[in-house]
């Protein structure tokens, strides 16, 4: 996932948005507003970050961190492409990129179903909010460490990761309903993170189990 791979390392860029010659058009700028006026969790701290510099004309990036109490269960960025031109890869003028990532037990990652099941979730999220999206793609990667030496004392750490991009569909003005795919991506982080369901809608919401314990907020 290039695109992905790309923006969680990309660090330079205005905070939040990015303005090409010829100033910021109107659909971009309306797009980052709905992302702005999302109404989400309480456990969720969003907050914009540098967005990547070369992905696409404009750019906006946020980054979120699940939260209970003073310990982080999940975190993961989201950004936000438009190319007022279109993009033959994405089918469109807009494009969401994202990286959602927790750590596991061992024994849950050992799963051999779990990356099927983390992708469902992230379809499953956007279709709970009712939302259209066209050429999905990503990857899920489980990743272990074991201690040695001098460390040997700290037990094995497990550490799952959705990569995942898709392209937004747009209203008859050629805006997506932005804050409705942050609120999903949410749910997802949510997910990911272990939280209860929202509401009584998400009963069905099946959440990582018997978690080792949450990292300490950094």
């Amino acid at each position: 996932m290039d695109e992905a791979r790309k923006t969680e390392g990309g660090t330079e860029g205005a905070e939040g948005a990015r303005e090409a010659d010829g100033g910021v058009p109107l659909p971009f700028r309306t797009a980052v507003e709905g992302l702005r006026a999302a109404k989400l969790r309480p456990q969720i701290e969003v907050e914009p970050t540098r967005p990547p510099q070369r992905l696409a004309p404009h750019a906006y990036a946020l980054e979120a961190t699940v939260v209970d109490g003073d310990q982080d269960l999940a975190d993961g960025r989201l950004v936000l492409l438009h190319d007022p031109a279109g993009h033959d890869a994405w089918q469109g003028a807009f494009r969401l990129v994202t990286l959602v990532r927790a750590e596991l037990e061992p024994e849950m990652a050992a799963d051999p179903l779990l990356p099927e099941v983390c992708w469902s979730w992230l379809v499953d999220a956007l279709q709970g909010r009712g939302l259209a999206c066209g050429e999905p793609s990503g990857t899920v990667t489980r990743a272990s460490s074991h201690y040695f030496g001098g460390l040997s004392e700290r037990p094995a750490t497990s550490q799952i990761e959705i990569r995942a991009s898709w392209t937004p569909r747009e209203s008859l003005g050629g805006v997506p309903d932005t804050g409705a795919h942050l609120a999903a991506w949410c749910d997802l982080l949510a997910q990911v993170g272990g939280l209860p369901p929202a509401g009584p809608g998400d009963a069905s919401v099946v959440t990582l189990p018997q978690r080792r314990g949450p990292r300490q907020q950094r």
